[in-house]
């Protein structure tokens, strides 16, 4: 069998803090013995979470079992979604932005037996959705959990409470024309409807205007999908509203790996 080396591009600072997770946690549990440290579980998670690693490499890396690689990386990331900021929380920062891109994404999976609401005709795949808020530089603030993939971005959004939470904290938001109709502080472009004037001069340059502020959204999904395991999900599609959150909890420590 051969080996070679790998890299995690995380810091040591995420590293000893999901270490220092597992540790009080294995502490409360009065756990007594692990074939891993914790130190090491946390590698082992973020390996899974970051390069997308399977259970397999993963168990063969470590000198453990597939099963115990899987008990591992739940735990891992049960304990990351229990920090994770839900939107309550995140409005908080969302109202001191300027203003709020919004957008979806569809992450991967495997097809199931259950597959119909997971196919999305948009993508033509299956998969789930997963809205997005980021700010106006396009850093990600929030994601939200999971819906099948066959949900509407905009019913996503109101399913979420995102569009009632961003109207009631008065926080401009742009939106793509997936979101029409979602009134409050979402602004999205002009449309054009069949049977009805072209638009004008001065509607196709606001939408210009909005496209090049609405692109800097996508550096958010573009971040969250720097984590391979959302390459596609090769797990239950109900497991993927635990990883996105214990993405976004990584993602937030390690953006702010140099505040004091």
């Amino acid at each position: 069998m051969l080996s070679y080396p790998a890299t995690i591009p995380l810091s040591s600072r995420t590293l000893n803090h999901l270490a220092e997770r597992i540790r009080s946690h294995r502490k409360q549990r009065r756990s007594r013995w692990r074939r891993l440290d914790p130190g090491r579980q946390a590698l082992l998670a973020l390996a899974h979470l970051r390069n997308g690693d399977t259970y397999t490499r993963l168990a063969t890396g470590f000198q453990i079992g597939v099963a115990t690689a899987w008990r591992y990386v739940q735990e891992a990331t049960a304990l990351l979604t229990a920090v994770a900021n839900d939107l309550a929380t995140a409005m908080g920062r969302i109202r001191r932005l300027a203003y709020a891109i919004l957008d979806g994404t569809l992450i991967p999976t495997d097809r199931i037996a259950d597959q119909k609401p997971y196919y999305s005709g948009k993508h033509k795949r299956h998969g789930v959705n997963v809205q997005v808020i980021a700010d106006a530089a396009g850093r990600l603030v929030w994601a939200a959990p999971a819906l099948p993939g066959s949900a509407h971005d905009l019913t996503a959004a109101r399913t979420h409470g995102v569009i009632d939470a961003l109207t009631s904290a008065d926080v401009m938001t742009f939106a793509d024309k997936g979101y029409q109709g979602a009134g409050g502080s979402v602004r999205t472009p002009f449309k054009r409807h069949r049977f009805r004037p072209k638009l004008s001069r001065r509607q196709k340059a606001v939408n210009r205007a909005h496209a090049r502020i609405r692109a800097r959204g996508e550096r958010a999904i573009a971040t969250l999908k720097t984590w391979k395991i959302l390459t596609k999900l090769r797990c239950c599609p109900h497991r993927a509203t635990a990883i996105v959150q214990a993405i976004l909890a990584l993602h937030h420590l390690e953006a702010n790996r140099h505040a004091r």
